[in-house]
């Protein structure tokens, strides 16, 4: 049986207090030394993509140059100054921005002191599969973290902040619009990156099989586009497969994390076909 049964209910809660404790401990941490280098981290990470010399950027306009539709990527006037609206709205981010880079480089731990808490309900088969999917989540989280960095929060940034419905209208972006977009972005690519995470968990727990991938692709993909659609809003083709591929590749790795469909018995099988020719 799971060593969970040699502690008490209270013993469990205080493995809990203590396992809160060293997540804020963490946390704290991290959000003091993000604060002590937010400043350059905003001139060259965060605020980089308002700048033409941001490196997809390079990479964009070898790609795109010999093809008239997509977008303009060799653009090296393009430069977007992002403006504070609110007095107190720099102070703010500067704290809100700490947390959240804290929360992304201590993901790693906080899923460890996560599967430490729950590591003693669990059987030794459990064990060694769980500490395989801890370490796969974190990496899935970073990878998508970084594609929503590098490329899906660029692309919409560059087309929202060049569209124009009248050339009597000037963009003039916010501080705050720029940060709820960016760590909007970034955030949702990399939990959508947990997608074959959270499939394996619902395969463990009876809720899916591989069966279910194979009957619903084609309303994945349809989904799937549409999603692509909205994280990123503009009309070029481009765009929406940078977005769309790297979603579909992971609804079909997902497929590989999940149990196969059950076989069905041939006593059953035999029932319905009598049933069905009304010999039953």
């Amino acid at each position: 049986m799971g060593e969970n049964e040699k502690m008490s209910f209270w013993d469990h809660l205080e493995d809990l207090r203590w396992t809160l404790v060293r997540c804020i401990v963490a946390l704290f941490i991290f959000a003091i030394l993000g604060f002590i280098w937010m400043p350059d981290l905003y001139d060259s990470v965060v605020m980089a993509p308002t700048r033409s010399d941001f490196f997809l950027y390079k990479y964009l306009c070898k790609v795109t140059s010999a093809i008239p539709f997509f977008p303009d990527f060799c653009d090296d006037t393009f430069q977007v100054d992002i403006i504070n609206i609110k007095m107190a709205s720099q102070f703010f981010r500067h704290m809100s921005t700490s947390f959240w880079l804290a929360l992304i480089l201590t993901f790693p731990y906080l899923a460890f002191e996560i599967w430490r808490f729950v590591k003693p309900a669990l059987y030794a088969e459990e064990k060694k599969s769980m500490k395989l999917v801890f370490a796969f989540g974190t990496v899935m989280f970073f990878i998508g973290c970084f594609m929503g960095y590098a490329l899906v929060f660029p692309m919409t940034f560059r087309f929202l902040a060049t569209y124009q419905l009248s050339e009597m209208i000037t963009n003039q972006i916010s501080l705050d619009s720029y940060m709820d977009n960016f760590l909007m972005l970034i955030f949702i690519m990399g939990v959508v990156f947990e997608l074959p995470l959270i499939s394996w968990l619902l395969s463990q727990l009876g809720l899916l099989n591989r069966s279910f991938f194979k009957k619903y692709r084609r309303h994945a993909i349809t989904g799937l586009l549409v999603a692509a659609a909205i994280i990123t809003p503009s009309g070029d083709p481009f765009t929406l497969a940078v977005v769309f591929f790297p979603l579909y590749m992971l609804w079909e790795l997902s497929s590989l994390f999940v149990k196969p469909a059950p076989i069905e018995e041939p006593e059953e099988e035999e029932n319905n076909e009598l049933v069905h020719t009304g010999k039953m």
